[in-house]
């Protein structure tokens, strides 16, 4: 992802752990299995205190994640504890017992989970000052994947569905431009991210940290099914059921919430493929059903335009 500063990154990453757990008086653990993007390990401090590393390639992504920790202030989030965005490098907040809510999928039905992540968003949800707004990314920004992906096919869609893909675009255009007061959001608040504490029965970790329409926050919670799909008996009718309880629980336009899961799944598999991510097919199947939900009457209640 990060070219030539990514390679070089890696390579003195063993140095850079080295110097940080040093500096910081950290005794670090082994690193957690299923890492990405950054390097992330629960380290131990000089005092006894658990916390957990977390160390990126510099970059505005990492950098809006510092300020958005330190906006939530550990009000419905993870506490950052130090934090050197020139370095990469954040302390964090331990959380325990620190189940992610995918984790306890058979203990909680689909809609415990949802009413869990909708109590999370009006928790973090917060409005931001015009002198703060250019600490954090920007939803519109996020468009821009639409502009890279005709580009890359010459005007058209390449591999992906035309009717799916036009139908983004036409509710990103829209979307974008009845957007009314916007505030900080988490950005990618989906199951993985929402985490077992003991001072608050959830909090949130990873914050992207756009500035946005608040219903732009649902998105990541209709894409990731959180069960395996393929278990689902109608995974679309379960996409169906998530879209009208946000709509219930947080009053946002049904209409609204489809759009933006519609947007955000289509650009999601952009994004993999762009990446060369060879599972972008698979993220293909779930825009397509949130596409369809909503076309022929897969609302449980309502209708969406």
């Amino acid at each position: 992802m990060f070219g030539e500063r990514g390679k070089q990154w890696l390579a003195t990453l063993p140095a850079l752990l080295d110097q940080t757990a040093d500096r910081l008086e950290l005794t670090l653990l082994h690193p957690y299995p299923n890492l990405t993007y950054n390097y992330v390990a629960p380290a131990i401090c000089a005092d006894g205190r658990e916390v957990v590393l977390k160390l990126g390639v510099p970059n505005r992504e990492l950098t809006s994640e510092i300020c958005a920790l330190r906006y939530f202030s550990g009000r419905g989030s993870a506490v950052i504890i130090d934090a050197d965005a020139e370095s990469g490098v954040l302390v964090l907040e331990r959380l325990v017992p620190g189940e992610p809510l995918t984790s306890l999928a058979k203990d909680r039905t689909d809609s415990e989970a949802t009413s869990i992540a909708c109590s999370l968003m009006r928790e973090l949800h917060r409005p931001c000052s015009s002198e703060d707004r250019g600490m954090f990314q920007s939803v519109s920004d996020l468009g821009q994947g639409f502009q890279r992906l005709r580009a890359e096919f010459e005007g058209g869609v390449g591999p992906f569905p035309q009717e799916l893909v036009e139908e983004a675009e036409r509710w990103w255009i829209d979307m974008k431009s009845t957007t009314g007061v916007e505030v900080l959001l988490h950005g990618d608040l989906h199951h993985d991210n929402i985490i077992s504490a003991a001072r608050s029965p959830w909090l949130a970790i990873d914050p992207k940290g756009y500035i946005g329409d608040p219903a732009f926050e649902t998105g990541a919670l209709l894409r990731n099914l959180w069960q395996d799909r393929h278990s689902l008996s109608n995974p679309a009718q379960t996409i169906a059921r998530r879209i009208d309880q946000f709509a219930d629980e947080l009053e946002f336009d049904k209409d609204r919430v489809r759009g933006w899961g519609l947007t955000q799944a289509v650009l999601s598999v952009w994004w993999s493929y762009e990446d060369g991510d060879p599972d972008w097919a698979e993220s293909l199947e779930i825009a397509s059903l949130i596409g369809r939900t909503g076309r022929r009457g897969d609302w449980a209640t309502g209708r969406s335009r």
